[in-house]
């Protein structure tokens, strides 16, 4: 039997290299040259890497001495396979058909109620006109029918429902929160979504649906006669925060009436509600993406969320949506909510599987099956199904895999047709390679508009200004219409595809799950409406599935497989609740609620735990010895105590560890650490205080330990003493350089590896703390990519973690000395660069150029004229209007500059204040 081909995306990275290494070669590292190709045509793109200078990778504005750069030359052009239309084929799912089988959409001009202005949802005028201007006028059916459940409107009761995020779920639960907010003064609300490019974008889109909504003094809103509108105590709009990250600013419950959260944070707030008694004003609670409860990794802290808030007894109405809940019953029943499901979606969706080379129908009404996870292999390898069309095998050596052949094809066949497309990959790396394929068989730069190539090199001048440098593959890929997502391009990757910049976005789905990457172009300041594809593989799919597919409109989904992936059916996309807190139990969960005191004894703690999912699906003897096994354990972990009423109190150390957010085992581990550096803090360097803000969990990447000898070998005096006094060894270094074992055998030589690796992680902190760019610290250290970018991410959350744990162990001077250092963190720069990157729109590669030419404070920046750094850096191609570009980096120098007076002028007045 032939095998399967699809995007395994060993597609991209593993098996298309093993079989073309020669055919692309890997990005050059700054001081190395680039080794000869086979493909003698191959052109060496323009380099950067850590020796780059910063004057050739920024389009913000710079010195007019800048050096103008050269437009990166690209690889060879290839060709896309032709895609051949079948005769006979099946007719494409339609809008028609589909509303066949699910009765179209009435207006409000045949049920009054579907109107967002009816009495029945008692909206402020000025929240109708939001909703408008943003495309919504009416709500479907479906959501009139959810709304009108028992005690849903006036906040009585819980809700849990199920429905295609394109036909309208989110809206739901915006106009449920917005009705707890605005109906009593001073309350709040908390919308929970598991990423932080969710929360990015719903900030965003909440700001507008309550931009200029003012509550009168004394009155109500304008237009709003009809709901039970109250006088608010600061007579203003409704504020929109979100919480994410590890940013420096800690805003309180008054600062916000709505705050957008990640899981993490929003189980923060909450647990700070609870001590401080604020938790009262809450009122709405939205968990969207429900199904994340699943989740094996982060899924407990949704359940802990929940089972807190349930245990209160106070009026918060929860309210959980997703669009993929077979057990919609079981968590109904656990959150004692009203349930709804709908399967109405308002725009069709077609679904298609490719699989060797043929394009075959694999939708609900196509006959095979509910979605392309349940299409059978042996019904394909049998001939029982008819393909549609079929992608012709490429002339190209490169292309000789055949998924990686049909990825490549039908996205340049879409991309061309003037629509956007998605490719779906399973890791970061992964997106990089598919890009780059892609890129190759683009149309080539002189066949584009002037004014598409424009805006290309605007995007990549944009990319070049980043902290974090362009990549270099990205630099070669953009101007081909070509990008892959990642976390430090994703809003200007966005952007770009949402105007049409941008064709073919590459991006892993949690990536992708936050941007609504729209399907159709802009064109003359009209729409059109189009398709997408959506090409996935079916190691992906079931993730695309469930968070990015109900998020998009008209488009095709399309599921490449690989022949021998499977040797029965393809499995379908089902969740069931493994119950995070089962797992959990012994750990985080029980020091949380003893910590803030919602339990305190056995019985309190027992009744805790009836209000949890877990008591569903566990039996009760289950539940009774992992409660007293997990007390046994945290009193043993010394971070609980009884007294003698045989109530339990957190140690000051188990307060610690929840107010950081820390597992307790990774808890204990920095505790150990933090009191060694008590003793003997090496502070004449920057390696001890960064390894203390170094996370201590690993990022999936082994230790090369050469590269370990190595940069022990380059290591000042400072940086020495710290190996010393966290008992690393450089003779046990030089041991693993040469081959040997990290033993990992006892407690103390577990502790001790753990020490090793983080000292290994350390040492690229560093690195990016001076300015070094994430794609050289990857090939410096070894490492990939994705790996040492999540480093930079959450390196500086973790850092906010340890300023609150030494603040709540009393160990104030700690803490100053981790919070001022932190600032390194958040700039990714050296210290004299931290006055200059608080300048809003000047990044740490922009604040070194400015600092190199004499501008070294705000002030100096503040008093420049604008025009004496508004000299262009761009990208020379030969008919490019030289004017235009030079009053487009004009507007960028007086956006800093502006910027920069503004700062300036709140740094003087505070320096006013101070006297």
């Amino acid at each position: 039997m032939k095998r399967m081909q699809g995007i395994l995306h060993k597609t991209s990275i593993q098996t298309v290299h093993e079989q073309q290494k020669q055919s692309f070669v890997p990005p050059s590292v700054a001081g190395h040259k680039r080794p000869l190709s086979n493909d003698d045509s191959f052109v060496k793109p323009h380099q950067h890497g850590a020796a780059a200078s910063a004057t050739d990778s920024l389009s913000y504005p710079i010195p007019h001495f800048q050096k103008v750069t050269s437009l990166p030359l690209a690889p060879r052009q290839l060709s896309a396979s032709k895609i051949i239309q079948l005769d006979g084929h099946h007719a494409t799912t339609t809008e028609y058909s589909q509303r066949r089988l699910i009765s179209a959409t009435p207006l409000s001009s045949q049920d009054p109620e579907l109107s967002l202005a009816h009495g029945t949802y008692g909206l402020p005028g000025r929240i109708v006109s939001n909703f408008a201007s943003l495309g919504i006028k009416h709500i479907y059916p479906w959501q009139k029918n959810c709304l009108r459940g028992p005690g849903l409107m006036t906040g009585e009761r819980n809700l849990v429902y199920c429905a295609p995020t394109g036909g309208g779920k989110s809206l739901v639960a915006d106009l449920l929160m917005l009705k707890r907010i605005l109906g009593e003064s001073g309350t709040k609300a908390l919308l929970v979504l598991p990423y932080v490019a969710l929360v990015q974008e719903k900030v965003g889109w909440l700001r507008n649906v309550v931009q200029d909504v003012k509550i009168l003094d004394g009155s109500m809103p304008e237009g709003a006669e009809n709901g039970p509108w109250r006088r608010r105590a600061d007579h203003g709009t409704i504020r929109v925060v979100g919480f994410f990250g590890g940013g420096k600013i800690r805003a309180t419950w008054e600062d916000f009436d709505i705050g957008v959260c990640t899981l993490e944070k929003a189980n923060a707030l909450i647990n700070t509600a609870i001590n401080d008694g604020s938790v009262s004003k809450l009122r709405s609670v939205v968990l969207d993406e429900l199904h994340i409860i699943d989740d094996d990794h982060r899924g407990y802290i949704l359940e802990l969320i929940a089972t807190k808030l349930l245990c209160l007894g106070q009026q918060v109405q929860l309210i959980g949506m997703s669009a993929t809940l077979p057990n919609l019953n079981l968590l109904a029943a656990w959150l004692k909510a009203h349930s709804y499901e709908t399967r109405y979606r308002p725009v069709p969706i077609e679904e298609h599987l490719v699989y060797d080379g043929k394009v075959f129908l694999a939708g609900p009404n196509d006959g095979m099956g509910h979605t392309p996870s349940q299409f059978s292999s042996q019904e394909v390898v049998a001939g029982k199904t008819t393909p549609i069309r079929r992608i012709n095998s490429s002339v190209y050596k490169e292309f000789t895999d055949s998924v990686l052949n049909a990825v490549v094809s039908l996205a340049h066949e879409t991309a061309c047709m003037g629509y956007g497309v998605l490719v779906f990959a399973g890791s970061r790396g992964m997106c990089e390679s598919d890009a780059r394929w892609i890129s190759r068989v683009m149309p080539q730069l002189h066949e584009l508009s002037a004014d598409i190539l424009d805006k290309r090199m605007d995007l990549l001048g944009d990319l070049r200004s980043l902290s974090t440098g362009v990549d270099p593959v990205l630099e070669e890929t953009v101007l081909h219409g070509v990008a892959f997502h990642r976390d430090e391009e994703r809003s200007l990757v966005a952007a770009a595809y949402d105007a049409g910049t941008i064709l073919v976005c590459v991006a892993t789905c949690s990536l992708a799950a936050g941007i609504n990457l729209p399907a159709q172009l802009a064109d003359k300041g009209k729409r059109r409406s189009g398709k997408r594809i959506c090409v996935v593989d079916n190691q992906t799919w079931n993730t695309f599935w469930s968070l990015c597919m109900p998020r998009y409109q008209k488009f095709q989904a399309v599921l490449v497989l690989r022949i021998g992936a499977f040797n029965g059916e393809i499995h379908n996309y089902v969740r069931y609740v493994h119950v995070g807190l089962a797992a959990n139990l012994k750990g985080r969960a029980l020091l949380e609620v003893i910590s803030i005191r919602l339990a305190t004894c056995r019985e309190s703690i027992f009744e805790y735990f009836s209000n949890s999912l877990l008591q569903m699906s566990q039996s009760p003897d289950f539940i009774t010895n992992g409660i007293d096994s997990s007390i046994e354990e945290l009193e043993s972990m010394g971070l609980i105590v009884p007294d003698s009423t045989a109530n339990y109190a957190p140690t000051q150390l188990g307060k610690a560890i929840v107010a950081s957010a820390i597992d307790p085992d990774d808890g204990v581990f920095v505790h150990k650490e933090l009191v060694k550096a008590l003793r003997a803090f090496v502070m004449d360097g920057e390696m001890h205080i960064l390894y203390v803000f170094t996370p201590v969990q690993e990022f999936g990447a082994p230790v090369n330990w050469q590269v370990f000898r190595n940069e022990m070998e380059s290591l000042d005096e400072s940086s020495l003493r710290v190996l010393q006094f966290l008992g690393i060894k450089p003779t046990s270094i030089l041991r693993l350089a040469q081959g040997a074992i990290l033993k990992e055998t006892t407690l103390e030589e577990k502790q001790m590896a753990r020490v090793y690796r983080r000292f290994y992680l350390a040492m690229q902190l560093r690195d990016l703390c001076n300015e070094v760019p994430i794609q050289a610290v990857a090939r410096k250290y070894d490492m990939p990519r994705g790996s040492v970018q999540t480093l930079s991410q959450t390196c500086q959350g973790f850092a906010a973690g340890m300023v609150k744990f030494c603040e709540h162990m009393g160990w104030g001077p700690m803490a100053a000395a981790l919070d001022h250092f932190s600032d390194r963190l958040m700039a990714g720069a050296r210290a004299e660069l931290l006055a200059l990157s608080k300048v809003p729109f000047v990044k740490s590669r922009t604040a070194r150029v400015f600092f190199e030419n004499g501008y070294r404070s705000v002030a100096a920046l503040a008093n420049a004229n604008p025009k004496d750094f508004a000299q262009p850096n761009k990208l020379r191609i030969k008919g490019q209007n030289d004017d235009l570009m030079e009053d487009k980096m004009l507007a960028k120098a007086n956006v800093i500059s502006s910027a920069a007076n503004r700062l300036w002028n709140i740094q003087m007045q505070a320096e006013i204040e101070e006297e």
